[in-house]
C-alpha cells in the first residue's frame, strides 16, 4: 500500500490509526521519510483536510482511517466530495474478509454505505489485488469529473504477502471521462455566440478543476462576454477584471442575476445549475438560448433545458469555440449592468463594508483582511453567513483560491479545509472564515494546528447566534429565534491551552492593527472579531423565488 502510494506520487496524507487500520500504519512507520502523515483529531477532519489539500493543489487528497466508526466519522467528507466534485481518495481499514457479515468488532458494510456518495468504493481482500486498486483509485479520482474513492482495506489483506508490480492505468473499459465533442455542437454554438447581442457566460468550477483558467479568459475577451461566477468558480477569474461581474446565485451580486433573465444567448461552463444558483426554475433564463459546456453528460438537461450541449474536458473545448468564433463588442450590453452594480453599492456593498458607526459588520472584516493580503490569499470559509459574506467581499487575483463546501453546506469544513490547504499550497496565506457555529463543530483541529504549527489565519466572526439560520427565522418565521443564540466559550483561553496566537477585536478602531498582528506572525493564528448580532446577508433571492428578483434589504 505505501509503495502503491508512492507510486502515484503522494506525498502528504491525513488520518487516524485505529485496530484494523494497524498494520498499514506499522508499514508507515517505515515510509515518514517520504510520505508525510498529519495526524488529526478527528476522522472527519482528515477527510476535510484532504479536501482542502486537493482542492489549491489540483492533486488528490489522501485519508487513512481505521474501520467502523473510524470509516463512518469520513462520511460527511465523501459526501462533500462527492457533490463538490473533490479527488479524494479514502482508505478505511476492515475486519478481515473471513468475519465479513458476522457482525464483528467495528464491522461496517462500508462499500454499502459509500457506493450512492462516492465516484467508486471497493473491498481489497487480496494483498495481491492492493497495487491495482490502488492504482485505479487514483485514476478515477482524478479523471473526468473528480471525486471521491473509498478504498474498504480487509485485515487479512493488510498482512499478506505478494510480490510488489507497479500498476499504471489510464484506461477503463465502459468509463468514459472526457467523452469526445460533437463538432456540430460546436457550429451550432458559435453561431449562436456570434449573433448574440446579449451573451452572458455563467463561470463554474469546472473551469478550476480542468485547469482552464486561461482558455476561458480567451473566449470571453474575444467573445467580450460578461461574466457570473458560482460560488467555486469565484477565483477562476481574477476579481477585477473587467468582464467578471461578481457571484451568481441566492446571495450573489445584482447584475449578473438580474441580467441572467435578460441575456440573450447563457454559456454555462463547467457548472451544474443548482438550485441555489437558478432560484425558481420555472422562471429562469426562460428568453436565452442555452450552451453548456461539462464533462459530464449526466448535468446536461439535469435541471435546465440545454439547446446545445457541448460535451468535453472545457480546457479543449473553449479552445475549440474560440478559435472559431468573432471577435466582439459587446460594449452596450456590459454597460447595462453599471446601473445595477451602483444600486447594489449603495443600497448594500457601502453600508456593509464602509460603515461610518455602529457594530463592526462582517463585511467589513473580511474587505479589510482581503485588502491586506492584496487579494492573493487563499480564501476558506465555513457554512452560513461568514460563507457568504467572505465569498461577496474577498477578492482574488490568483487561481484555486476558492475553498468553501458548496453543495452540501458542511458546518465545521473551514478548520480541517483549512489545514489541508496549508499542506497543499505551503507557499500561500491561508485565511479561513468562520462563525462561532462552525468553529465549535470541528474544535478538536486546534490540537492538528497545534502540533503541525499550520500556519493558518483563522478569522471568526463571532455574533453569538447561529447566523444563517438566525436570518431565516427573522425574515420567515416572525423573529422566533428557536434555538439558534449561542453561549460561547472563552476562546482566548482555548487559544492559549493549544499555544496558538490570539487576539480578540470589539472596537472597529482596532481592526486594522489585529488584521496586521495576525498576519504578522510566524505560524497559526485566532483572530475572534465581534460583530453585529443581528446582521443580514444581502442581497437574496428568497427561497423558491425568480433569480432576478433581490431583496437589498428585509422590508422588500
Amino acid at each position: 500500500m505505501m509503495r502503491s502510494l508512492e507510486h502515484e506520487g503522494v506525498k502528504t496524507l491525513f488520518g487516524y490509526p485505529g485496530g484494523a487500520i494497524m498494520p498499514v500504519y506499522d508499514a508507515l512507520y517505515d515510509h515518514r521519510d517520504r510520505l508525510n502523515h498529519i495526524l488529526v483529531r478527528h476522522e472527519q477532519g482528515a477527510a476535510h483536510a484532504a479536501q482542502g489539500f486537493a482542492r489549491v493543489s489540483g492533486e488528490v487528497g489522501v485519508c487513512l482511517v481505521t474501520s467502523g466508526p473510524g470509516a463512518t466519522n469520513t462520511i460527511t467528507g465523501i459526501a462533500d466530495a462527492m457533490i463538490d466534485s473533490t479527488p479524494i481518495v479514502v482508505i478505511a481499514g476492515q475486519v478481515a474478509a473471513g468475519l465479513l457479515g458476522t457482525d464483528a468488532f467495528q464491522e461496517v458494510d462500508l462499500v454499502g454505505v459509500t457506493q450512492p456518495i462516492s465516484k467508486w468504493s471497493y473491498q481489497i481482500r487480496r494483498a495481491e489485488d492492493v497495487a491495482w486498486a490502488v492504482a485505479r483509485a487514483f485514476y478515477v479520482a482524478r479523471s473526468g469529473r473528480p471525486g471521491p474513492v473509498v478504498l474498504d482495506f480487509a485485515k487479512n489483506a493488510q498482512v499478506g504477502l505478494c510480490d510488489y508490480e507497479p500498476v499504471g492505468l489510464d484506461f477503463i473499459r465502459s468509463y468514459d471521462p472526457d467523452p469526445e465533442t460533437d463538432p456540430r455542437a460546436v457550429g451550432e454554438a458559435v453561431a449562436l455566440i456570434n449573433e448574440a447581442k446579449k451573451p452572458l457566460v455563467l463561470v463554474g468550477q469546472g473551469v478550476e478543476l480542468g485547469n482552464a483558467q486561461e482558455e476561458l479568459r480567451a473566449f470571453v475577451e474575444k467573445a467580450d462576454i460578461p461574466c457570473g461566477c458560482t460560488l467555486l468558480g469565484l477565483s477562476a477569474l481574477p476579481s477585477g477584471h473587467r468582464l467578471n461581474k461578481g457571484m451568481l446565485g441566492m446571495h450573489g451580486n445584482l447584475g449578473p442575476n438580474v441580467k441572467t433573465n435578460e441575456c440573450d444567448v447563457l454559456i454555462a461552463v463547467g457548472m451544474r445549475f443548482d438550485d441555489r444558483v437558478t432560484g425558481k426554475l420555472e422562471t429562469y433564463a426562460k428568453q436565452a438560448k442555452v450552451i453548456h459546456l461539462d464533462i459530464d453528460p449526466s448535468e446536461i438537461g439535469k435541471n435546465v433545458a440545454v439547446d446545445v450541449p457541448i460535451l468535453g474536458d472545457c480546457k479543449r473545448t473553449l479552445s475549440l469555440l474560440t478559435e472559431l468564433i468573432q471577435k466582439h463588442e459587446h460594449t452596450e450590453w456590459i454597460d447595462s449592468f453599471k446601473s445595477y452594480e451602483e444600486k447594489e453599492f449603495a443600497q448594500v456593498i457601502r453600508p456593509e463594508v464602509f460603515p461610518t458607526a455602529g457594530p463592526i459588520n462582517m463585511g467589513e472584516v473580511v474587505n479589510a483582511v482581503s485588502e491586506a493580503t492584496h487579494h492573493e490569499a487563499i480564501l476558506v470559509t465555513d457554512v452560513g453567513q461568514n460563507q457568504m459574506m467572505a465569498c461577496r467581499y474577498f477578492k482574488h487575483t490568483r487561481y484555486r483560491s476558492v475553498v468553501t463546501s458548496g453543495g452540501m453546506g458542511t458546518m465545521g469544513f473551514c478548520l480541517p479545509a483549512a489545514i489541508g490547504a496549508t499542506f497543499g499550497a505551503p507557499d500561500r496565506t491561508v485565511c479561513a472564515f468562520m462563525g462561532d457555529g462552525g468553529l465549535q463543530m470541528t474544535l478538536q483541529e486546534l490540537g492538528t494546528v497545534m502540533e503541525q504549527q499550520s500556519p493558518v489565519k483563522l478569522v471568526m466572526m463571532n455574533n453569538n447566534y447561529l447566523g444563517n439560520v438566525r436570518q431565516w427565522q427573522a425574515m420567515f418565521f416572525r423573529h422566533r429565534y428557536s434555538f439558534t443564540p449561542m453561549m460561547n466559550p472563552d476562546y482566548s483561553q482555548i487559544a492559549a491551552a493549544y499555544g496558538i496566537g490570539y487576539r480578540r477585536v470589539m472596537e472597529r478602531e482596532d481592526l486594522q492593527a489585529g488584521i496586521q498582528e495576525m498576519l504578522e506572525t510566524d505560524g497559526p493564528f485566532l483572530l475572534e472579531v465581534c460583530v453585529v448580532e443581528e446582521g443580514n446577508v444581502l442581497p437574496m433571492t428568497p427561497p423558491g423565488g425568480s433569480v432576478n428578483y433581490m431583496m437589498l434589504n428585509l422590508d422588500c
